[in-house]
């Protein structure tokens, strides 16, 4: 059988270490990490890892945690964090499970802690090395989840003996969807209603023990597993409820609300910034979109290069040759090329933004920064996360029956990917709350008012028929309908932000669409280490992704007079041109992610394109040949039983009849 992945990559006319160059600046350590990850028996992630039972998956994520508990004491944590990042493309779950320990407890910690507080919890402690506490993070209750204020735990103040009683006060108000709650964690901080002399102050940060030394449960505190999920069975996730646990004054978290010993509760303004522990998951969450994405339509391209189906016997098609193939998945490797830049510049300025707040300089501008940041990664995680959901689907069904089976990967994949959508702040309510900033924002630029960098765009003016002459109108026309769109919203508010839901969520996915584009074109303007080959496929790559989204959102840009009917009409025709400069490096682009097959984690996407081979040997290894079930009595029975007639013949013998034939 001919192998057309290894023919079409000896074909590529891309340098694949140039795009590899562009899209990862990182390229040489992310290659170095990726090698000790797949030479690491415990780290790497084996292909019975999709057999694999619950309890099974939550031991090996337990035991590659203690393996990266080694790696967490001898390298900078933005380098753990890399690692992180890069071993959660096989094995999402266990990297959740640990993040929830360094991430949102510890950045709950950072963000809302006393300078003291936090050298005590995250250094004298050890948390931070993974070393004494183990820590989750109980926001969540079961009847509220987006709308934090609203949470019902309470801590009560007792002046008396300086301490807080930690409270469920009904069945609503339990702590839900712990991670690390059910097993692992034996602290907590705990988001619960401060409640000082009477008087309700809203919800605050405490930390509160769940277990003592030996990991028995502390006196007051109850816990669960809440039981199988969708995906992520390898994060223990619990529920809480708490019954007067007492816990020390100090342990409310006092960076920016403080309580004296007699019960006086002080509020600052600086409250507003007390939740930007939740960004990071919002951050991170946009990266995966682009470190996951690369890998399933690796896996899908891959596959759509090699397989075969209908024509001639012997001269069958390659399913890639296939237009709607093509327009099924070539638009979601622009999207992934595009996810590169866009999610690396979230990760930078985050970064930044939180140090500039903990160092307490220019504190007014780092605040305007936290505000931008909150918009950016509220509109890139819930488009982007939505977007991967419907690759992996895509890809999914793109391999036909083969995609079906769990060594695809695919499948996996979709259960775990599908809680992206949902948790650090559901996609609707983020992409609503998003919306209405970008039309405060447009606002105030049309009053004169300063804007931040990625919303100066909402002050220009741009002229309604955009000609797509150069590379920089694929941006502005974002620009462009995204201000439309804001125009419209004002125009039709009634004072009720719900009143402009739908344009709010437009403008949250166009504000995405236009920091992706914006982001790329700077690098690829600024890139000088292109050849003209690479950079004119990265400029398709980048035209693609345009077209296809104004394709997706016609009905928009046509409302507002962005464009005509004829002129869509063309925009589709030269999308279909653009799928064919693309097609003959397909192999290439996808090589240029260069990642190792026990990353790819599929019998399907195999670097050496021998698919049948790969997908049979997988299946052998771990199932065997012809063994007999441990139930097959239950099947010889069924087809050893007797037939109806035999059945029905039991009564009806001679000596049943003569007996009967004496009453008769």
């Amino acid at each position: 059988m001919s192998n057309f992945v290894q023919k079409e990559r000896a074909e590529t006319t891309v340098n694949i270490d140039k795009l590899n160059a562009f899209l990862d600046p990182d390229h040489e350590r992310t290659q170095n990490i990726f090698k000790e990850i797949i030479n690491d028996p415990i780290l790497t992630t084996p292909r019975n890892y999709y057999d694999l039972t619950k309890p099974q998956l939550r031991e090996l994520s337990a035991k590659k945690i203690a393996r990266l508990s080694r790696y967490v004491e001898t390298e900078d944590f933005e380098e753990f964090e890399e690692r992180s990042t890069l071993l959660a493309i096989a094995d999402p779950a266990v990297i959740t499970r640990i993040g929830i320990n360094l991430n949102l407890f510890c950045n709950a910690i950072k963000g809302n802690g006393t300078d003291e507080q936090i050298k005590y919890w995250l250094f004298e402690r050890g948390t931070m090395q993974l070393r004494d506490i183990y820590g989750c993070f109980a926001m969540t209750e079961m009847a509220h989840g987006s709308n934090v204020a609203a949470l019902e735990t309470t801590a009560t103040y007792n002046p008396e003996r300086q301490t807080f009683k930690i409270n469920t006060p009904e069945l609503r108000a339990t702590k839900w969807w712990i991670g690390g709650a059910a097993h692992s964690a034996n602290y907590a901080v705990v988001y619960a209603r401060l409640i000082s002399k009477g008087k309700d102050y809203g919800v605050k940060i405490f930390v509160v023990q769940l277990r003592d030394p030996n990991h028995e449960l502390v006196q007051g505190v109850t816990i669960g597993d809440i039981g199988t999920k969708m995906g992520r069975d390898a994060i223990d996730n619990g529920w809480i409820q708490f019954h007067n646990v007492e816990v020390p004054r100090e342990f409310m978290l006092q960076r920016y609300t403080k309580i004296d010993p007699d019960g006086t509760v002080h509020l600052t303004p600086l409250e507003q910034i007390s939740y930007s522990a939740l960004i990071q998951g919002r951050v991170a969450m946009t990266m995966d979109s682009f470190r996951q994405g690369a890998r399933f339509i690796t896996i899908a391209l891959r596959y759509a290069v090699g397989r075969q189906q209908f024509g001639k016997p012997g001269q069958e098609n390659q399913i890639i040759n296939y237009a709607l193939h093509q327009h099924r998945l070539l638009p979601y490797l622009s999207l992934v090329y595009l996810l590169g830049p866009g999610s690396q510049k979230l990760v930078i300025d985050y970064r930044q933004i939180l140090k500039d707040l903990h160092d307490g300089k220019n504190l007014k501008k780092s605040i305007a920064d936290l505000k931008d940041l909150f918009v950016n990664s509220a509109s890139l995680k819930a488009t982007n996360t939505w977007l991967i959901s419907q690759l992996i689907d895509e890809a999914r069904q793109a391999c036909g029956g083969h995609g079906y089976h769990a060594y695809s990967g695919l499948g996996r994949a979709f259960n775990d990917w599908s809680v992206q959508q949902t948790w650090e702040g559901d996609n609707n309510v983020l992409s609503i709350n998003a919306g209405r900033s970008i039309i405060k924002y447009y606002e105030a630029g049309q009053k004169g008012k300063k804007l931040g960098e990625d919303f100066e765009y909402l002050k220009q003016k741009f002229d309604s028929n955009l000609k797509f002459d150069d590379d920089r109108s694929l941006v502005d026309i974002w620009s462009l309908v995204i201000i439309k769109v804001a125009q419209h919203a004002l125009s039709i508010y009634n004072g009720d932000w719900e009143s402009v839901s739908q344009e709010r969520l437009l403008l949250s996915k166009f504000h995405s669409n236009r920091y992706l584009t914006e982001t790329f074109y700077k690098r690829l303007t600024k890139s000088s280490d292109l050849g003209s080959k690479e950079k004119e496929t990265l400029k398709t790559l980048f035209k693609l992704y345009t077209y296809y989204f104004i394709d997706k959102f016609a009905g928009t840009f046509l409302q507002f007079d962005i464009l005509d009917a004829s002129r869509l009409t063309h925009i589709q025709a030269e999308t279909k041109k653009l799928f064919n400069e693309l097609r003959p490096n397909l192999i290439g682009l996808t090589d240029a992610f260069k990642y190792p097959d026990e990353i790819i984690n599929s019998s399907l996407g195999n670097f050496n394109g021998d698919f049948y081979n790969n997908y049979f040997q997988d299946v052998v290894q771990n199932y065997g040949k012809g063994d007999k079930a441990p139930y097959i009595d239950v099947l010889t029975d069924v087809l050893k039983r007797p037939s109806l007639d035999e059945l029905s013949s039991f009564s009806k013998t001679k000596k049943t009849l003569e007996k009967l034939g004496d009453d008769i």
